[in-house]
Order: structure tokens, then C-alpha cells, then sequence
């Protein structure tokens, strides 16, 4: 199982929201690119990045920290956040993006989805952030009444890469990742299931693992807060 670290960049800044709320943002750096290689350093093989603001916007906005970032390390990244068109996927994988994420496409254009996928085989995953089970778009603020095993099952012959589920509640709060939805989405479903949202120990990265069902992990605050040492989960998801 894979662990990626997360980056999630705020005017500029690496921070962390409480359940999706911009205006409960806590900075925890103000170079992101330093934050990188830190992050590699400890030994990641791979990077998860978020554009927040651009998730608000509907286009990039923190492109100059993503571009620092990726001539700062030698991993792959990710990066979701205001990727909403063919033209934005290609400039950003061009860039050195080893895969886009697209959450709010996958809902209000999935033919989209389909399109990049088919172009960049392996460079496009689908981004599923669900409340109670059901999708939110838009930097979770709209609602749908889509639950996320039904959108995963949507992109079941598409051809991406792998699907990352947050469970909103979870995100940020240091109370531990949905291990039941993320295990039963990843059954239910031959796309790789990447959990994301809450995961703030060892202990729920070897439970995500013991599922033997669950691709990969996303973490970010338990990195910055030190509730998670990074070369320590490594070394334990390597054993």
C-alpha cells in the first residue's frame, strides 16, 4: 500500500482545512517546495498535491507553488484542484504531473473523464469526496444526491488510474479514515481505492492495509502535527 503525503496549497501556503472549510485553514508552511523535499527526504514515492483555491475557482490558481514543487523532487505527484478541462490536464501533465485528479469533472462531465483517460493511460484519477456517502463537488460545497459507489462503478471501463476517496467528515479532523466505506468502495470496484480523509496514525495505516483491499493512503496533518512520522509508516507499510 502506498502512502502519499499530502500537500494542499492555500494562497501559496501548505495548509490544512477542518472538513473542507476554507476558513478553518491552519498554515504549516509557507514554502511548499521545501515541504517536498522534506517529504522525500523521508523517504515517500510519491507526492499528493491539492490546489484548494483552485478548487473554489474552477481553475489553477497555486501554479507557480506546483511548479516549484515538481523541480524540486525527483517522486511522482498528483494533483487535484480546478482541473476542469482538456486544455488544463495537458498543460499540467506536461509540466512534470505524473497524474491529474479530477473530482468535479467526474460529475458534471464524465465524457471528460473518459477523453483523458483514454489520451493519458495511467495519468488520470477520479476524485470522489462524499458527506454520508453521497459526492460533493466544488471544493465540497455543492451536494449531490450521487453516492460514490455509484460514480466509482460510472468509470469502471474508462481506463483511470485510480480513485481517491475522501470522506469529508473525516478530512483533517485527526479522528481516523472511514475504513469501512473506503473498503467496501474498493470491493466494489477493480479500480485501485486510494483512502483519503482522517488517516492521523500507524495504527490506521496498517488497518487500510490489513484490508488487503486498499491501494494507498493519503495523509497530510498527522505529517505536520508529528502524530505520524513519515520514515516510520514507510518502513511499516514496506515490512
Amino acid at each position: 500500500m502506498i502512502l502519499y503525503p499530502a500537500i494542499d496549497l492555500k494562497d501559496g501556503a501548505c495548509v490544512r482545512l477542518l472538513r473542507g472549510d476554507m476558513d478553518k485553514a491552519t498554515v504549516f508552511g509557507t514554502d511548499p517546495a521545501a515541504q517536498a523535499r522534506a517529504f522525500v527526504a523521508a523517504g515517500c514515492d510519491w507526492l499528493h498535491l491539492v490546489d484548494l483555491n483552485g478548487a473554489f475557482a474552477g481553475q489553477p490558481v497555486n501554479a507557480a507553488a506546483v511548479e516549484a514543487i515538481l523541480a524540486a523532487v525527483p517522486v511522482p505527484c498528483q494533483l487535484g484542484g480546478g482541473i476542469r478541462d482538456m486544455a488544463t490536464i495537458e498543460d499540467w501533465l506536461a509540466k512534470g504531473l505524473a497524474r491529474v485528479i479530477l473530482g468535479t469533472v467526474a460529475v458534471e462531465n464524465p465524457a471528460l473523464v473518459r477523453q483523458a483517460a483514454r489520451a493519458f493511460p495511467g495519468r488520470v484519477a477520479v476524485g470522489i469526496d462524499a458527506r454520508k456517502g453521497r459526492v460533493a463537488t466544488k471544493g465540497w460545497a455543492t451536494e449531490t444526491d450521487i453516492t460514490a459507489t455509484d460514480l466509482a462503478r460510472a468509470f469502471e471501463d474508462a481506463g483511470v488510474a485510480a480513485i481517491i476517496y475522501t470522506d469529508i467528515d473525516r478530512d483533517g479532523a485527526m479522528q481516523g479514515p472511514n475504513i469501512a466505506a473506503t473498503e467496501a468502495l474498493a470491493r466494489a470496484v477493480s479500480i485501485p481505492v486510494i483512502a483519503s480523509g482522517g488517516v492521523s496514525s500507524l495504527a490506521d495505516l496498517m488497518a487500510l492495509k490489513a484490508t488487503g483491499a486498499i491501494a494507498g493512503a493519503i495523509s497530510g496533518r498527522a505529517l505536520y502535527d508529528g502524530a505520524l512520522d513519515l520514515g516510520a509508516a514507510l518502513a511499516a507499510l514496506r515490512d
